[in-house]
Order: C-alpha cells, then sequence, then structure tokens
C-alpha cells in the first residue's frame, strides 16, 4: 500500500494536481467512481452479474482501478492506513456479527 501511496503521489506531482486534491476532493470523485462501479451491474439479474463479458470485465477492472486509486489518495489525506484500518473493522464485524448466531443470515448486527 505504501508503493501505491508514493506511486500517486508522484503522478500527482508530475501534473501538479495535488493542488486539486483537497481533503474532500477524493472522498468525492471516491464516491463517483464507485457509482460507476456499480453502473456495470445496474439491471442486470443475478445471474447475469456473475457471468460478465470480457469486455463488461476490463471495464470492472478499470472502475476498481479509480476507486483504489481514490481510497488510497483519501486514506493518504487522513494518515489512516486502509489496510490496518479494515483489519480493525472485520475484527469488530467478528464480535457484531459472530458466525454460531448470524450463519446464513444477512440482517444487520442490531436485528439480533
Amino acid at each position: 500500500m505504501d508503493e501505491l501511496i508514493k506511486m500517486i503521489r508522484a503522478f500527482d506531482v508530475a501534473r501538479d494536481w495535488e493542488q486539486f486534491h483537497s481533503f474532500k476532493n477524493p472522498a468525492i470523485a471516491l464516491s463517483v467512481e464507485v457509482a460507476e462501479l456499480v453502473e456495470i451491474f445496474q439491471w442486470m439479474v443475478e445471474e447475469e452479474s456473475t457471468q460478465l463479458s470480457k469486455d463488461k470485465r476490463t471495464k470492472l477492472a478499470e472502475e476498481i482501478d479509480d476507486v483504489m486509486i481514490y481510497l488510497a489518495k483519501l486514506s493518504d489525506k487522513f494518515d489512516i492506513e486502509p489496510v490496518t484500518a479494515a483489519k480493525k473493522k472485520l475484527k469488530l464485524n467478528e464480535v457484531e456479527y459472530p458466525g454460531h448466531i448470524t450463519r446464513g443470515s444477512a440482517r444487520k448486527y442490531s436485528e439480533y
């Protein structure tokens, strides 16, 4: 992750783009990219969503790339290490969603 963030910083510096990346702008851009990712699946039935064409898979990969870049930018702005944060969240989820209670259910933790 550190290497990716360094690459993103260097990319932005080479283009003098860091001036546009305030604290809020990467969050806004991230939401736009997530919307573009979700758009790939819009109106598909479940089976279609599991059998994407080569072109759709390529587009999905490009949108995942964009999401990852903006997520890395956002985490960098706020000095949050995203892999560490995700691991911490998974541990919290283990408490909120104990397997012996939640197995096979998609209900929210507050409904148990």
